[in-house]
């Protein structure tokens, strides 16, 4: 509370100072630092061999060499390869850019590419947000007669390709204290290096570099903040006639564009070009003066991203079909022949959030497979792959989202063993899924004044993100479904506090709730302005029962007795005594013959309904031993459990269970 107080008497308001206490930011010059957006860029030649980078690409300038700037296919890689061009050719530079088909060609520096490059003409080629494992592609540009810089942002691996040279913040060799550029970050300081001036390349590309920024993930502290902070003010007044027609057909307002209007209405859409195999069409929406044009672009692009969507639904389908039923998996690994290249990724981003765990979707053609992979609970995907790396023919990424190609025969064999990674990697007693709470907080301070003042804490994103809030002990007084059913509207009540909230993609039944229950409500907090009319609404994140006694989400125990590490102290812990069975029972049995929920939510119904405490370790091993003497049938579905009461007598000896004798046995020992 201390803290609190110390950022209040500096001057910051009490819903803002609880949630930056909360973040470990307990007095008031930490506090301008974490939210300083203006504070001064680093110097680009700080970078290990921009100096290097910066000198051949002078040269070439001067000597009127034909450049290439050659990039990625998403959102970071189009806005670096475009600012990067852009510059080049106000310079005088005589420079094309390249940005390799995703489906004909996939990421990065290729044969193909190389060899059209230099028929061309071009004697210097650039690469933004790739390239830093193109160890062969390089001995082919020295062969060709071309000359290479690299500038990246992705994890190195041990061996640098060998380039005029090298500019990446993750280097080994490397002391730039800010690691966490994007990509076009990376481009923006090259640009400045040649440049001069950092205030003038910042003026003209920030839309850019915000974009890019924000579309990659990249945690906004250091210079992402400034580099979004001032991006989001240029996109508010965007000179460039693409960006400002992108924002007009998606309904993205200028005067509250926004880091997450970014992400879920601008970026997808950018995406989708690359995706689709149409690149082309975001390179040129960047770099046109054609306001007609730009509109047309625009179009094009949402028009590709609604396409996107239906293969994806349809991807997403058949890779759920194919996950066995029964225990999930550690680690989730599919291929197919028919699945689209450019939208597997979403798909396992989709399927590791939902799954809570790392996710593998192999895009097969003949004997040899591309896949796209997305991280869960901190699961570092590039060192797995590094690790792995003997079953692979090529890989990179970094440890949230990564790629690598596999021939066909290795599948099962890479499937096994990165099952055994994650399996080990989430032995710990923390649960896989868990939501970030801020602070919770009294109904009195959710007010318009308060919200209104969380404004301070922008641009939220990765690294600095939205406020979560808790309210407990509420009331459920009305439940209204809409957007055709997609959605729901709750009012909540809390002694004489009413307070309106949406759910989205929810509904009675996926959360567990009914009128009159009394839950805890994670959410953001937000202003809805109707009719003129504004009012304090949450955003629902999350909603459970809540408990009049101690329920603990721990389950480390009961993994240690599914995977026979079964210790005496916890088989104590978990061992339910006769009282504890029966009322798990008579919970069960007054729910019906069914029912589905997610573990906690029912460990929690149970403690809220006998008012004893329970850990979901306890809960879940009560089970297990119904199960063991045919009282009960359980499945594991998706992040829910289903239990079914078995029809028959309902007497049953529970000591011919096994799981109870392991544990009586275990905790006499």
């Amino acid at each position: 509370m201390g803290g609190v107080n110390a950022l209040v008497s500096g001057g910051y308001p009490p819903l803002v100072a609880m949630v930056l206490a909360s973040r470990g930011i307990t007095d008031v010059a930490r506090a301008r630092k974490y939210l300083d957006c203006n504070a001064p860029l680093l110097d680009p030649f700080l970078m290990t061999d921009m100096d290097l980078a910066a000198g051949r690409v002078g040269l070439a300038m001067a000597q009127g060499e034909k450049i290439a700037v050659f990039g990625d296919y998403d959102v970071d890689g189009i806005t670096a390869t475009c600012l990067l061009t852009d510059f080049l050719r106000r310079h005088g530079a005589d420079c094309v850019s390249y940005i390799p088909g995703r489906l004909e060609e996939g990421y990065g520096l290729n044969a193909i590419a190389l060899r059209q490059l230099s028929a061309e003409g071009v004697k210097l080629i650039i690469t933004v947000d790739c390239g830093i494992t193109a160890v062969q592609e390089a001995e082919l540009c020295r062969e060709l007669g071309i000359d290479l810089v690299i500038t990246d942002h992705h994890e190195c691996k041990e061996v640098l390709p060998h380039a005029a040279a090298v500019v990446d913040p993750h280097r080994p060799d490397g002391g730039y204290p800010h690691k966490n550029l994007s990509g076009v970050g990376v481009a923006f300081k090259l640009a400045a290096a040649l440049c001069g001036s950092q205030e003038e390349v910042l003026e003209e590309y920030a839309d850019m570099v915000c974009l890019g920024t924000v579309a990659d993930v990249m945690p906004l502290q250091g210079e992402n903040r400034v580099f979004v902070a001032r991006g989001l003010q240029s996109l508010r007044h965007t000179k460039r006639p693409g960006i400002a027609a992108l924002m007009a057909e998606t309904g993205c307002a200028p005067d509250s564009v926004s880091a997450s209007s970014i992400g879920f209405m601008l970026a997808p859409r950018i995406n989708a070009a690359g995706r689709m195999g149409q690149i082309d069409f975001a390179i040129e929406l960047f770099l046109t003066d054609d306001p007609q044009r730009a509109t047309e672009l625009a179009r094009q692009l949402c028009e590709l991203n609604r396409q996107r969507q239906a293969v994806e639904a349809e991807i997403y389908a058949q890779a759920v079909a194919m996950l066995p039923l029964g225990q999930p998996p550690e680690a989730i690994v599919l291929a197919d022949e028919s699945w689209h290249q450019g939208v597997v990724g979403i798909v396992a981003s989709r399927i590791a959030e939902e799954y809570a765990c790392p996710a593998f979707l192999i895009c097969l053609d003949g004997e040899h497979g591309k896949a796209s992979s997305r991280s869960h609970g901190g699961f570092n995907l590039f060192s797995s792959l590094t690790a792995l790396s003997p079953l692979l023919e090529s890989y990179g990424g970094h440890e949230l989202a990564a790629g690598f190609t596999i021939t066909r025969s290795n599948i099962p064999e890479f499937r096994r063993q990165v099952c055994a990674l994650a399996a080990s990697y989430y032995h710990d007693d923390t649960p896989r899924t868990v939501l970030d709470i801020d602070c919770a907080i009294a109904p009195e301070l959710l007010t318009l004044k308060g919200i209104e003042s969380l404004s301070v804490l922008e641009p939220c994103g990765s690294g600095c993100p939205k406020p979560v809030l808790v309210m407990k002990n509420m009331t459920i007084e009305r439940i209204q479904q809409v957007g055709s059913g997609r959605h729901m509207r709750l009012r909540l009540r809390s002694g004489r506090y009413g307070i309106n909230a949406i759910y989205f993609s929810a509904n009675a039944g996926t959360a567990s709730i009914q009128l009159g229950d009394l839950v805890d409500i994670a959410f953001t907090p937000q202003i809805n302005e109707f009719r003129g009319e504004r009012s304090v609404q949450m955003n629902v994140l999350d909603i459970r029962p809540s408990c009049s006694a101690e329920c603990s989400p721990d389950a480390g125990g009961y993994r240690a007795l599914m995977q026979d590490r079964l210790t005496a102290q916890i088989a104590r812990e978990l061992y339910p005594d006769r009282a504890t069975l029966a009322l798990v029972w008579r919970y069960l049995a007054a729910c019906g013959n069914q029912l589905q929920e997610s573990p906690i939510c029912l460990c929690r119904k149970i403690v809220r309904w006998s008012g004893k405490p329970m850990s979901l370790g306890q809960l879940m091993t009560c089970l297990d031993i119904f199960r063991d003497v045919g009282l009960l049938q359980t499945q594991k579905l998706h992040k829910y459990i289903s239990i079914r009461l078995t029809p028959g007598p309902q007497k049953a000896d529970l000591t011919e269970s096994q799981t109870l004798q392991r544990l009586l046995h275990a905790k006499e020992s």
